[in-house]
């Protein structure tokens, strides 16, 4: 069955088209700049060369329309028609407590999504956007909202309940949902088909590291702690975002340099991170280049954001009284070897033993084993996949199984 896969945002739409039978990403490309004089368009065929194209886009519906004009192409021969594609799958960043599991979209459920807006700012207009241009260009076919919060709602009461008045959260629903649920599910699962033990019995440590950062426990399949809260700012110091700090902080802000509320909020969301630290960027890739030419904020940044790490991982253990397996993933777990160098060493103790010279020769894109081989806690690169958990999900929520891969 072909999906197509939409993760859109305020002035992007990114896609993949996903052939779920062989799960083969037949193509994959983005149109960014939604809106501006002039959007940049890319596409990246499996089987092609990628292409390139600039012209003005004015919203998220000529943006699809643009994607499937190069997918329907008879010089790309990627779909032969629109009925070829099957299902729509959409990444939504936040569910709250009324989606444990993906769905299909109905107007009760775009409901429910813009209800979700206050939780999710940044994401779910976006989202819920992408949503409804998808519909008038695939009136016909099924459309399934996978969320990145649903992985997460196995959280026991003491993982997820803060420790403010309880009618915030009986109120408000004011708690810990956590994120990146679908890289999370993903990797552990890969994990699982390597290993010959039953998976109710294995602990497992996700660490999804990229622009934005989350850690994830999860024992016996199950997520059983998080770093990312009620919001993907907190736990983890990200590109761009502060992660966890004292809440006192921004009333001291707010007296000392008379900020707005929305002034503060883009200060740790859009301000703060390795941007903030280094005063530089928020790419690991710049800030490691930057470092090793001697730029001490730079190497601070970098520090910072190890160690913030290092503690998860180690708070971690302690939850779950062990750990079978330490997961990289993301555009810097998979690729940064300093990272992951600096975040898991002076853990021998808890029996973490990094291979240096494994970790140091990784082949991309390739599941990787980079701890020793007397490592009592096993350290694997596992690349993530998000799309394919959307498409499966949506696959099978639109051929009526009442299945779904979170079971």
């Amino acid at each position: 069955m072909q999906v197509l896969v939409i993760n859109c945002g305020s002035s992007s739409v990114k896609y993949n088209l996903i052939e779920t039978d062989g799960r083969i990403d037949v193509c994959k490309g983005m149109v960014e700049r939604i809106g501006a004089v002039t959007a940049i368009i890319k596409h990246q065929p499996e089987n092609g060369k990628p292409v390139k194209d600039t012209k003005t886009i004015t919203n998220h519906v000529e943006a699809l329309q643009e994607i499937m004009g190069f997918l329907l192409s008879p010089d790309n021969k990627l779909v032969d028609s629109p009925a070829d594609i099957k299902a729509v799958g959409h990444r939504v960043v936040h569910g709250g407590e009324m989606f444990k599991d993906s769905v299909l979209i109905d107007e009760d459920v775009m409901d429910a999504i813009e209800q979700a807006i206050d939780l999710a700012p940044l994401h779910n207009p976006p989202n819920l956007k992408g949503i409804q241009a998808a519909i008038k260009q695939f009136p016909d076919i099924p459309h399934v909202a996978v969320f990145d919060t649903a992985f997460h709602h196995s959280l026991p009461a003491k993982a997820f309940l803060y420790g403010i008045p309880n009618r915030f959260y009986r109120r408000y629903k004011i708690r810990k949902y956590g994120f990146h649920g679908t890289s999370h599910y993903y990797v552990s699962r890969q994990y699982y088909k390597m290993i010959d033990k039953p998976v109710e019995d294995t602990k497992v440590i996700s660490c999804h590291l990229g622009n934005g950062a989350s850690i994830a426990a999860i024992e016996g399949g199950k997520s059983v702690d998080t770093s990312m809260g009620f919001t993907p700012l907190s736990g983890l110091v990200m590109g761009t975002r502060s992660g966890d700090i004292d809440p006192s902080i921004l009333f001291y802000l707010v007296e000392k340099e008379e900020l707005p509320l929305s002034n503060v909020h883009a200060l740790v969301n859009r301000h703060s991170g390795l941007l903030g630290l280094s005063g530089y960027a928020a790419d690991m890739r710049d800030l490691i280049t930057e470092a090793q030419n001697g730029d001490r904020r730079c190497q601070q940044a970098i520090d910072v954001f190890c160690y913030k790490i290092k503690q998860f991982i180690g708070s971690y253990i302690a939850t779950m009284n062990g750990c079978d397996a330490i997961i990289m993933t993301a555009g810097i777990g998979e690729n940064a070897a300093l990272v992951r160098e600096k975040s898991l060493e002076h853990l021998d103790f808890l029996g973490v033993k990094l291979d240096k010279e494994r970790n140091n020769n990784v082949n991309p894109g390739e599941i990787t084993r980079i701890s020793t081989d007397d490592s009592k806690v096993e350290v694997l690169i596992i690349p993530t996949n998000e799309e394919l958990v959307i498409a499966i999900d949506a696959a099978k929520i639109a051929q009526a199984a009442g299945q779904s891969p979170w079971i």
